[in-house]
């Protein structure tokens, strides 16, 4: 499992950094939630750049999806793969569901 946090930087734009439970011991603990809800995409779907509509967590249940960045990195993640999304503010990143199946994700919604 791999998990990874999106935040807008001084620039303005999204950036990603990589997470690890030893490096980041307060995702062990009991984070308050609003809600969970369950979506499906379609191979090929493609959003343009947009910034999260808040801070949540995105854990991809099954297919893979590339996460672009201005700067032109892209980020491919699968199945098990946790995304903290917290660039909720400035240009944001683009999300396109790569492969021949759907992807499928939950998306818990983290109280303010």
């Amino acid at each position: 499992m791999g998990i990874s946090r999106m935040y807008t930087g001084d620039d303005g734009e999204t950036h990603i950094e990589d997470l690890s439970l030893d490096t980041h011991p307060e995702l062990t603990s009991l984070l308050a939630a609003k809600g969970v809800v369950f979506r499906s995409q379609p191979a090929g779907a493609f959003s343009d750049f947009h910034p999260a509509p808040r801070r949540q967590f995105v854990i991809t249940l099954s297919g893979e999806v590339e996460i672009g960045l201005a700067d032109g990195t892209v980020h491919r993640y699968g199945p098990g793969h946790v995304n903290l999304a917290e660039d909720v503010t400035g240009k944001g990143h683009t999300t396109r569901v790569v492969g021949d199946v759907p992807r499928v994700r939950a998306t818990v919604q983290l109280a303010d």
